[in-house]
């Protein structure tokens, strides 16, 4: 299998961590697909941590809370295939789950065998209480190998939070992407601190081994398992453009049941969408500023995406020179460029400089193509 863009889709933790059960699982596969989320290209509906009992059946196997899951995971499984997408479950490489739940240690073949007869499409495994006598490398091979040895294709989502240098085994050990920071929260702070701390790591992102900065609090508005205080609009937009920037997963976290019409309307920008989708998965190129974190990204087709952000607590002029990404400044070339959000196009063409007026705390994307001008 070949996990060729960053896969994207929905899950549980953010808004209901234990608070889950197959009607909300039901409701929110509908919502998606009613709301147009599933064809703006979010398929797996993850069901994270919190859905088994708290003791293996006879046989050693994981059992689904029959209080929570009354038709068990298979029946899930046919209804969310049934309307187009793809199902995701949680597990933990120790022996509990974060949540005290049973975890797959030295059961990883028949949770692998679980998975893969109830239909799943993707796993989550996480990295609480996990042997310090055994590598992270180890114990995330063994369950890769374990998935592989059922013959279904089942994404591997690992989630060890960076630790043990991930980077260095990660895509050995078949990761086909990976949690590179601890838990994300519903606050700005949060969002910038995560996507700072990764900058220097995304040349290693790519195709069958995606950087994951953790999931979406777009729209979570200070409800849910990880509230924080919550966030602007604007710091919501600079949230989902860097992690399209970055082709980091998208995964919402918020209740798209009720969710906001503006920040649908963020989560299906289709030119976002197609920046973190594109097909040539280029890392970004920075050119930061003191406060303003500024970002070009080679896309397929002689297109180029540029991003402008302001970290600071009031409007700012932001602007990138473009020399600092290698543009000879003799005005031969320049960028003819559309603002990705309110899709205007710009009849100036950029010849020294990608600049915009950008709110507090928010961020501007443009996308285009490199022109001759004489």
């Amino acid at each position: 299998m070949i996990v060729r863009t960053p896969p994207m889709g929905w899950n549980t933790w953010n808004t209901f961590g234990e608070d889950i059960n197959e009607a909300l699982i039901i409701e929110t596969c509908d919502a998606m697909v009613e709301k147009g989320l599933r064809d703006a290209g979010y398929e797996y509906v993850v069901i994270d941590d919190c859905w088994s009992l708290k003791e293996r059946d006879a046989e050693g196997r994981l059992q689904a809370d029959p209080e929570k899951f009354p038709h068990g995971i298979k029946y899930l499984a046919d209804y969310i295939h049934s309307k187009g997408m793809k199902l995701g479950m949680y597990s933990c490489c120790g022996p509990l789950t974060c949540a005290g739940y049973p975890g797959s240690l030295d059961h990883e073949f028949i949770d692998a065998k679980f998975f893969a007869d109830n239909g799943v499409d993707y796993l989550k495994y996480d990295w609480c209480y996990h042997p310090t006598n055994l590598a992270g490398s180890t114990l995330y091979n063994r369950m890769k190998m374990a998935l592989n040895a059922t013959g279904r294709d089942i994404v591997f989502s690992v989630c060890n939070w960076g630790e043990e240098n991930l980077l260095d085994w990660i895509r050995s050990v078949g990761g086909d992407l990976y949690r590179s920071t601890g838990d994300i929260n519903d606050s700005f702070r949060s969002i910038r601190e995560i996507f700072d701390s990764q900058v220097d790591n995304f040349a290693l992102s790519g195709p069958n081994c995606f950087n994951d900065m953790d999931m979406l609090v777009c729209g979570m508005n200070n409800k849910g398992n990880v509230s924080a205080g919550g966030c602007t609009f604007e710091e919501y937009k600079t949230h989902f453009c860097l992690w399209c920037m970055a082709q980091s997963p998208l995964m919402i976290g918020c209740d798209v049941r009720n969710v906001d019409d503006d920040i649908l309307a963020l989560l299906k920008n289709r030119e976002l969408i197609a920046i973190n989708q594109d097909p040539e998965c280029r890392p970004v190129i920075p050119a930061p500023m003191h406060n303003h974190p500024c970002f070009a990204k080679h896309l397929t087709n002689n297109e180029y995406a540029f991003s402008l952000t302001n970290y600071d607590d009031e409007e700012s002029e932001i602007f990138m020179i473009l020399a600092d990404i290698g543009l000879p400044l003799t005005g031969e070339w320049g960028f003819k460029l559309r603002d990705c959000i309110t899709g205007e196009e710009f009849e100036k063409v950029f010849t020294d400089r990608v600049g915009a007026t950008v709110k507090a705390h928010s961020t501007r994307v443009f996308r285009g193509t490199l022109v001759r001008l004489r």
